[in-house]
């Protein structure tokens, strides 16, 4: 078994007390000491947070028709934005299960950076470079670049100390430049609060890291981990690769239909997803709000009275509510909807709990 990979900031995240643990083939930071999930989680919700996802994937598609060609690969509808905007799609395979989710950042219609998850980003450039035309070719930049996360009320407070671009629509990015080193500054993130994501090359980390942590001291910003990230999505009902979206569960089924360009001629997955949503997929993403102290986990079932219907795909205590929240699939045939209560099997005790549309908070994103 090989060793873990670890972030060009492993050593600033071992400086400040983090627990690591193992993600998508990394080792990234969990929580950090004198904060742990519940301080973090509150500091992006009321002020600002940081996050090192550097395990995100990183990939260029570039050459003559590099958009186009991504256009009939991946489902959402490229056509749509213009250089300077990103675009949240999915990558399928020809049944319609989802390889992955990812970001596409449109630099110009030859050049197309993708920003996939950690574990699915090989595959993710194996599938588009075997595609591609001569003209065209995928470049997987996994270790060239670190992302950082700035989340929360006051992060464009933050980087305006820093001198960055703040002003940019959601879904849309800028190239600024940070002492010698240019980033890409872009207004997206997986929290629900006002936030971006900055693409740094992997030479500057460190002092782009450092520099963001000084800035943000006024703010009351904090480091924050994995498990932070995990308990902000799961509260805006954000789907996690692996869990929620998978090659067996697809995109109509996890409720992401809207990332499909149905009028496109072509993408992956294109026949298969259009005879699914004729019949109308079998199963549905809802959102379970428990009613007394337990906490959904994936793989938990769900009951009505004695029937199995369905199965926790993500759950947690939500810090915010401070109630268990989770992610189910729940069969279509059931016809439950929100308000109907459900039983969870919570370690073999069962536990009630409420169906509901997420998000289980308010976003503020935009």
């Amino acid at each position: 078994m090989t060793d873990p990979r670890r972030s060009p900031l492993h050593e600033r995240h071992a400086d400040l007390g983090a627990k690591f643990a193992p993600f998508g083939g990394w080792e990234m930071p969990l929580e950090y000491a004198g904060g742990g999930v519940l301080k973090e989680h509150a500091a992006v919700r009321e002020a600002v947070g940081v996050f090192d996802v550097s395990h995100l994937g990183k990939a260029t598609v570039r050459g003559p028709g590099a958009a186009a060609f991504l256009n009939t690969c991946l489902t959402n509808d490229l056509d749509k934005i213009k250089p300077g905007k990103a675009q949240y799609t999915l990558c399928c395979d020809d049944s319609g299960g989802v390889v992955d989710d990812l970001v596409a950042y449109l630099f110009g219609f030859d050049r197309v950076l993708l920003i996939p998850n950690a574990a699915n980003a090989a595959e993710v450039v194996h599938r588009l470079a075997a595609a591609a035309p001569p003209e065209v070719t995928v470049v997987n930049q996994h270790d060239e670049y670190v992302v950082l996360a700035v989340q929360g009320p006051a992060s464009a407070a933050v980087l305006v100390e820093l001198g960055l671009p703040t002003g940019h629509d959601y879904y849309s990015f800028e190239s600024a430049p940070l002492g010698e080193t240019t980033l890409v500054v872009c207004r997206t993130g997986y929290t629900g609060e006002h936030g971006y994501e900055v693409l740094v090359p992997a030479g500057a980390a460190v002092p782009v890291w450092d520099a963001i942590l000084a800035a943000g001291q006024p703010h009351g910003i904090r480091p924050c981990g994995l498990a932070a990230r995990d308990t902000l999505r799961t509260e805006m009902g954000y789907p996690l690769h692996g869990q929620d979206l998978s090659m067996q569960i697809s995109p109509l089924q996890a409720r992401a239909g809207w990332l499909i360009g149905w009028s496109k001629p072509a993408f992956w997955g294109r026949e298969a997803l259009l005879a699914e949503k004729a019949a109308g997929p079998r199963r549905l993403l809802w959102g379970l709000e428990a009613l007394d102290r337990g906490i959904p986990r994936p793989g938990m079932a769900v009951r009505q009275g004695d029937a199995v219907v369905g199965e926790v795909t993500s759950g947690t205590f939500s810090p915010t509510r401070r109630i268990g929240i989770g992610l189910a699939l729940l069969d279509t045939a059931a016809g439950l909807g929100p308000g109907d209560e459900v039983v969870v099997d919570v370690r073999n005790r069962p536990s009630a709990a409420r169906v509901v549309k997420p998000p289980f908070v308010s976003p503020s994103v935009r």
